[in-house]
């Protein structure tokens, strides 16, 4: 576990009226400033939130990089973070099931609340969603990587003193593993692949677990990432992938044959070989893992594309069709934070310490610009498997600090 500065518990029960807040903004590739921003008092039906902690996804780190994530190029001074957890400083006057000082996840997606999707209780694909740090729509919804928000109380969600914050940030992407865990609508006893061993897929793989799965296989290029979900029980086995690359769409499928007997000659945990499963978590988003997992999957069985990478891809498409395997998209989740906070309360036996998932830590906002740095990383400097990073703050040494 690494960790960067000291702790403290301080809670600052303020304020009904605006305020200056503090800022870390992105201007340009790997260029993040701290700034100061004006935070005006809660709207009646909002909760004004002193953000405690942010992990690092993905899409973050695109922006962070380039400056865009895939398509969607950042216009204007944008904060990142959407993985957040904090403590309830202000309480708009029509919200009453809140109080100062409650710990609360933070659901950062706002959709419309009026079209179809909306109306069918499946809110995350709904047009008209506004996502904290997002830059599709202008002007972007700004991130949590700030001193405090504004935020629906509506979207906001009570922690029990047994949920940390930091597990608070990563109720976010175990939201998106029960998503594509409800999507797959698996059978007690299910076999499971599970392709790349990041903190989704790791997720993906305990979700896996604790639905019933007998075996569930996690499988990455990284020896570092598969030896820790099953030494932390986030997934029964493990192989690893060759780093192989075909020059020809030909070559390329057999490699993904090849693959697809990596994962059939696993052992199961009862006994014999796991053979072709029952469904297969696409978490990387690369082609080669896609194609893979058509040649791994039994018939009859799902495919969860939950991993946002290469966006055209050259599959083996009959291998699916004649053998009648549904690829299933997952984007986001919807109505996925109250199962997840009981998830991580419940200590279920069959669920994996998530508190390990965490495994940098850095304070405050002048460090944001080390823990980018360190997200993108699979090792730290001392040979450490990175999964989780994670930012927290507190008010009162961000100011002394700056």
């Amino acid at each position: 576990m690494s960790y960067s500065g000291s702790k403290s518990s301080h809670v600052d029960p303020s304020s009904s009226k605006s305020r200056m807040v503090k800022a870390s903004v992105l201007h340009g590739a790997h260029d993040l400033r701290v700034e100061n921003r004006i935070l005006e008092a809660p709207s009646p039906s909002e909760l004004q939130v002193s953000i405690r902690s942010t992990g690092l996804c993905g899409s973050d780190l695109h922006y962070y990089h380039h400056n865009r994530n895939g398509d969607i190029i950042v216009r204007e001074p944008l904060s990142l973070g959407h993985e957040s957890a904090g403590v309830v400083v202000a309480v708009g006057c029509d919200t009453s099931n809140f109080k100062i000082g409650d710990k609360v996840a933070l659901e950062v997606g706002l959709p419309c609340g009026d079209c179809a999707r909306c109306g069918e209780g499946r809110y995350n694909i709904c047009k008209g969603m506004r996502f904290r740090s997002s830059a599709k729509a202008v002007p972007h919804f700004q991130g949590t990587l700030q001193e405090r928000i504004n935020h629906p109380a509506a979207w906001c969600y009570k922690l029990p003193e047994s949920v940390s914050l930091d597990l608070g940030a990563v109720l976010e992407p175990l939201s998106v593993a029960i998503n594509a865990s409800a999507r797959a609508n698996l059978a007690p006893g299910s076999t499971v692949l599970v392709f790349g061993a990041g903190a989704v897929g790791l997720l993906c793989a305990a979700m896996a677990r604790v639905t019933g799965a007998s075996t569930v296989v996690i499988a990455d290029i990284d020896q570092g990432r598969i030896d820790f979900a099953v030494k932390n029980e986030f997934a029964h086995r493990s192989f690893l992938v060759p780093k192989k690359r075909g020059q020809s769409i030909e070559e390329r499928l057999e490699i993904a044959k090849e693959v697809a007997g990596l994962a059939a000659d696993v052992d199961k945990v009862q006994n014999g070989k796991v053979g072709e499963v029952d469904a297969v978590f696409e978490c990387t988003g690369v082609e080669a893992c896609l194609q893979a997992a058509i040649y791994s999957i039994r018939p009859g069985g799902r495919i969860m594309l939950i991993g946002m990478g290469t966006p055209i891809q050259t599959l083996p498409i009959s291998a699916a069709a004649l053998r009648e395997v549904d690829l299933v998209g997952v984007f986001r989740y919807a109505n996925t934070y109250a199962k997840g906070i009981e998830i991580m309360a419940s200590k279920d036996a069959n669920m994996p310490d998530f508190e390990k998932l965490v495994t940098h830590r850095y304070r405050g906002l002048a460090g944001a610009t080390k823990a980018f740095d360190m997200a993108g990383k699979t090792v730290d400097d001392e040979g450490n498997v990175v999964l989780k990073v994670v930012i927290e703050l507190d008010e009162e040494e961000e100011r002394a600090r700056l």
